[in-house]
């Protein structure tokens, strides 16, 4: 029941496929999230007939210090929507093109001798398993694969301001990174990686310049935080059931592209139901994930050094066309 359940409900629906979604939440579908949706995820989310309503995304800017470095995408701009705003007009789609949703809690499935998958008191000719991070499926399947990385957490806040720039900003640490995203005409969010273990207004003191930007505005959301974000599956597909989004697993929020790659995965998975041969997701996810996979983990391994992560932003200073090349390769 979250933004990629949901595209894979409606892209599904579109194609004539019967669809249920089981959401065991309530509520408006809140969670920490960056926010930004890339200009792929805006031309996937079209493709679904869904216009969630923002702030105009034009680039990514890195800052460190007194350093900054930024590049404009080139063709489409971007958007900062919240999370509950994008939800909420996905699963409105998800209705006009009768999407049946009903309120349940999915913690195993059980694939039987004929090919279909129990769920519950259903029963699916497939199950798309879109259930997040600690994905219960995954675990429930032997999927679940150990990662020996540091493990990482995101915390994101929204202030009440009007925001001072067009583009992503993300601001460098030691041992975090703070994002910034305009995701109203007088709302941002601010979404911190890092390591854990501090409460959110003590990391943010590692950005004086983010600081200085907030001033006194206002906090108008309660911090909401997700991790260890790293996950691994050992594989996407079990029998007749595929694991997609966050559930198919997560290399990290690094370069804030995971929407963009769970649309391009739920998209693959339907495919691949449509055409009735499941065996070739796996095979699909990896096309439709690999550069950004490839480019964050690279990053991520990078900037584990603090030689290199303190040089990043001068680095891209001095070679602007290989960090634009970068972000538009993500864009």
């Amino acid at each position: 029941g979250g933004p990629v359940g949901l595209a894979t409900a409606i892209d599904a629906a579109q194609r004539g496929l019967e669809v249920v979604v089981a959401e065991r939440r309530a509520g408006d579908g809140d969670k920490a999230c960056g926010e930004g949706l890339m200009p792929s995820s805006l031309h996937a989310l079209a493709r679904l007939g869904v216009d969630p309503p923002g702030q105009p995304i034009r680039g990514i800017r890195y800052i460190s210090g007194d350093r900054a470095v930024e590049s404009r995408f080139r063709g489409d701009p971007g958007r900062g929507v919240r999370r509950v705003r994008l939800v909420q007009a996905m699963r409105h789609r998800a209705d006009q093109v009768g999407v049946r949703t009903v309120q349940a809690t999915v913690s195993s499935v059980r694939q039987r001798a004929d090919g279909t998958v129990d769920v519950g008191d259903m029963r699916a000719r497939y199950v798309a398993a879109a259930d997040g991070l600690h994905s219960p499926i995954r675990r429930g399947l032997g999927l679940d694969a150990p990662s020996s990385a540091p493990s990482r957490y995101g915390v994101r806040r929204h202030y009440r301001r009007e925001p001072w720039t067009d583009l992503v900003e993300v601001h460098w640490a030691e041992d975090c990174e703070a994002y910034v995203t305009p995701v109203g005409h007088d709302e941002v969010g601010v979404a911190i990686l890092s390591r854990g273990g501090e409460p959110f207004d003590a990391w943010l003191t590692r950005f004086p310049r983010l600081l200085a930007g907030l001033g006194d505005s206002a906090a108008i959301t309660r911090d909401r935080g997700a991790g260890p974000l790293r996950q691994h599956a050992t594989r996407r597909v079990e029998g007749h059931v595929m694991l997609v989004g966050d559930a198919a697993g997560y290399v990290d929020a690094l370069t804030g592209e995971g929407m963009a790659v769970g649309f391009a995965s739920a998209s693959a998975l339907v495919r691949c139901v449509v055409s009735d041969s499941p065996t070739d997701y796996e095979q699909a996810w990896a096309r439709a994930t690999r550069r950004p996979r490839l480019i964050t983990e690279a990053l991520l391994r990078a900037t584990q050094h603090p030689r290199v992560r303190h040089a990043l932003v001068p680095a891209a200073q001095r070679i602007p066309l290989a960090f634009d090349a970068a972000v538009n390769a993500l864009a």
